[in-house]
């Protein structure tokens, strides 16, 4: 890894479900993905350029970068500077109570509408949870109090954002995607969703990347990673995870993890586990 490239994942005991990233680019690209939490951040210097919800974003210095679950985006170094940022991610289910108790309609569905905004509000949680992860002395009322004010800023951004009027288009879509998350273990065919979307294989092609951002491959792909990502922070082998997910060998499985994290699967489990 070039020394202009780094990337430290962090987690705290304490933290159920929350991680954060702080990265330091300058060549680095990462190549289109998906999480499965909701990415949270601050750009700290440079200037981060990433296409996502079908545009291009440019984030500066001080702004917050907000993805939700399951939207697909890049990311690079924008300009000469290196770029320097700090990331949370932070699970679903971590947010839903929050929401809840903001009285927000649908918290299972929280979105938030801007993908790059400022607001001294918002950076001001997203740091201040970033130094508690950091921290080894964080107690758990500190976490919950500043997870509800940070949810309390975001709302001001909610959005359901309906990617198509056609509910029942949106229905067969989804279809395709649960399929894809029950099978990604195995060599799913296009014919084989096509089928569970009741479309034709290039009316499906199409809608399906308006739809996530991502070709069904892609998206199968982003699955298996994110399983190996989860079974990195359990401790499972490496080998063991790349035969699981049915990579042909690490080396593959390694191709595949570090554009999407920066790092090798073997870098990420070492950074995680350390006690």
């Amino acid at each position: 890894m070039s020394d202009g490239n780094q990337f430290q994942f962090l987690n705290n005991q304490a933290l159920d479900n929350v991680m954060l990233l702080k990265a330091s680019m300058t060549n680095f690209s990462y190549g289109n993905h998906a999480h499965e939490e909701y990415s949270i951040g601050i750009t700290l210097s440079g200037r981060q350029d990433f296409f996502a919800n079908g545009k291009l974003n440019k984030s500066n210095p001080g702004q917050v970068i907000a993805l939700n679950p399951g939207d697909a985006h890049d990311g690079e170094s924008g300009g000469d500077a290196a770029l320097t940022y700090e990331m949370l991610y932070v699970h679903p289910e971590q947010f839903v109570p929050h929401l809840k108790a903001l009285n927000v309609r649908h918290a299972e569905q929280f979105r938030v509408n801007e993908t790059v905004f400022s607001d001294p509000q918002v950076q001001d949680r997203i740091l201040r949870l970033a130094r508690l992860i950091e921290s080894q002395g964080t107690t758990s009322s500190e976490y919950t109090m500043l997870m509800f004010e940070l949810a309390e800023q975001l709302v001001r951004y909610e959005s359901k954002r309906v990617l198509s009027r056609d509910i029942k288009r949106q229905s067969r879509l989804e279809r395709a995607k649960e399929y894809l998350q029950d099978h990604y273990q195995d060599e799913v065919s296009l014919d084989s969703l096509c089928q569970v979307a009741c479309m034709s294989k290039y009316h499906f092609l199409r809608l399906f990347k308006e739809y996530t951002g991502m070709t069904p491959h892609q998206y199968w792909l982003n699955i298996r990673i994110n399983r190996g990502r989860q079974a990195l922070r359990s401790g499972v082998p490496v080998s063991d995870i790349a035969n699981h997910l049915g990579f042909n060998d690490l080396s593959h499985f390694n191709r595949r993890f570090k554009p999407v994290f920066g790092i090798t699967p073997r870098q990420y489990q070492h950074l995680i586990l350390i006690p």
